[in-house]
């Protein structure tokens, strides 16, 4: 996919009309790699159709709409791979405790009594505002009623990718195994043909889904060419026991299922040895780090560098809002590189154009819509966010890269486009009414705090 087109090199001489120009300080598109000063990029029907230098760009083209954006870095839009959008609603419910403690004493309880479609209306869209707000254009969730938050992303323009949630036990979403995979069908024929949400099977974890459900979900994946999402070796304890109760490893167990492979895209991945990074690199499976969430539950660390070297794409999420305690990507791609310097004992295992590529390509990459967006390359989407770097957190401005990874905070994002539609502009969203959603936030509070679960 070509990346750098001036407009007259197509068009002879002529000046060229398009729907936008943006124009801005710096603009790092993170493949190629590298920092363009004073540049522009034009879009036209919602992708990018030029990137070249300002002083070009002003003389080249006329455009309908014009964003000058001094001080600022245009990059794109960022993607978190790992999301539970709903469970905005139980941020700070139950905090401190460990990941097994936190799950089966309090959130599970919680879900069993408040979790309908209501709850992941609300809840999905507060996520999208927060999110929005903080840069991300995509995220890939996996949560019960994924319809609900397919239609929340649709209507709100932002790029999705909702899990056909799998698991043993019933839920109010579906009431056996045969129920959650009718609904997952009818979920994903619902979203066949939209050109903003995806779907991919979620079975939570190796050891809430049982040897038939996931042989079924191997199968239906294959057949209909959808990823796998799924928890897989995210504490000590989760392997121990799954040693105990099967006689192998959750991820030997996978294997043996045929579910490593390019599909796969497996979460937090903190206790790995040799054989299972090797094995994942040969089958180009996909993994999502979540350091703040892993650090918060102290369920380990994630080998980052050792699995970067071994060429494995690695994509960055946040968890969910309970668990982390925000759906902030500036934050974890802070996280990310330092936990990766201080775990490895190495000051460059994961520098700042590492982890911003986590955030975007490699995200786009593990939900296989890299020919889509990911980077800023003429002819894919235009899914951008303006990072206003001319705040006193970020000057001076020696490199806008490092600046951005180090320094600068979500709160800095002043822009957002997805497919060349503009869904924060100035800081203000323009898909979403953001007092009402803070309201239904309150009044979820007032209910679930006077009920505990």
């Amino acid at each position: 996919m070509g990346y750098f087109t001036p407009l007259a090199a197509i068009h002879g001489s002529y000046i060229v009309h398009t729907d936008l120009a943006i124009h801005a300080d710096w603009i790092i598109p993170v493949e190629p790699t590298g920092i363009l000063e004073q540049h522009s990029l034009a879009i036209e029907d919602g992708k990018i159709a030029a990137i070249l230098p300002s002083v070009d760009a002003r003389q080249q083209f006329e455009a309908r709409e014009v964003v000058d954006l001094p001080g600022h870095v245009l990059i794109p839009g960022l993607i978190n791979a790992h999301t539970h959008a709903a469970m905005t609603l139980f941020r700070g419910l139950a905090d401190d405790l460990p990941l097994m403690s936190w799950l089966g004493e309090h959130i599970w309880p919680a879900e069993a009594r408040w979790v309908h479609e209501e709850f992941v209306g609300d809840g999905s869209r507060l996520a999208v505002a927060e999110m929005l707000r903080g840069g991300t254009t995509c995220f890939n969730d996996m949560y019960f009623f994924p319809d609900v938050t397919g239609r929340v992303a649709a209507q709100a323009g932002i790029r999705a990718m909702v899990g056909l949630i799998v698991i043993d036990f019933p839920s109010t979403w579906a009431a056996d195994a045969d129920q959650y995979f009718a609904k997952a069908i009818t979920t994903h024929d619902l979203f066949r043909n939209d050109p903003l949400v995806h779907t991919a099977f979620a079975p939570h974890a190796p050891y809430t889904v049982s040897e038939e459900p996931l042989r079924r979900i191997a199968k239906l994946a294959n057949e209909l060419d959808l990823p796998i999402h799924m928890h897989v070796h995210e504490t000590q304890a989760e392997v121990r026991e799954g040693v105990e109760k099967t006689g192998h490893r959750p991820i030997e167990r996978l294997r043996r299922l045929d579910m490593v492979n390019p599909g796969l895209i497996a979460v937090h991945m903190t206790q790995l040895e040799a054989d299972e990074i090797a094995l994942f690199a040969d089958s180009n499976a996909q993994i999502v780090h979540c350091p703040q969430s892993n650090l918060k539950l102290a369920s380990g660390h994630c080998p980052v560098a050792q699995l970067l070297d071994a060429d494995i794409n690695v994509a960055l999420g946040t968890d969910g809002a309970a668990s982390n305690n925000d759906l902030d990507l500036f934050s974890e791609m802070q996280s990310a590189a330092l936990l990766a310097k201080g775990v490895s004992g190495n000051a460059c295992a994961l520098p700042a154009e590492g982890a911003l590529r986590m955030a975007t390509l490699n995200g786009a990459r593990a939900l296989g819509i890299d020919h889509l967006t990911g980077s800023l390359a003429v002819g894919k989407a235009a899914d951008l966010v303006a990072v206003d770097l001319a705040q006193p957190e970020t000057q001076p401005v020696y490199n806008a890269l490092s600046q951005l990874v180090y320094s600068a905070g979500r709160e800095q994002v002043r822009h957002v486009w997805v497919d060349g539609h503009c869904l924060l502009s100035d800081r203000e969203l323009t898909t979403l009414d953001l007092p009402p959603l803070l309201e239904r936030a309150a009044a979820w509070r007032a209910r679930v705090d006077d009920q505990p679960a």
